[in-house]
């Protein structure tokens, strides 16, 4: 099973729109960190997530 972790957020109503988003998440790319933007609509926020792998105990 998966879960998501919130690395950074991003104002939608920033000038530059989704941009600083993605470009912080194409940063965390090259650093090997698969991140995706994705809207959160009841806050009017990016947010910058990655998919981490959760441990289960046997």
């Amino acid at each position: 099973m998966s879960a998501r972790q919130v690395l950074e957020t991003f104002s939608a109503s920033h000038p530059r729109g989704s941009w600083p988003a993605e470009e912080f998440a194409a940063a965390r790319r090259l650093e090997g960190i698969p991140a995706e933007v994705v809207m959160d609509l009841p806050s009017d926020t990016f947010l910058i997530v990655t998919t981490a792998e959760e441990k289960r105990t046997p």
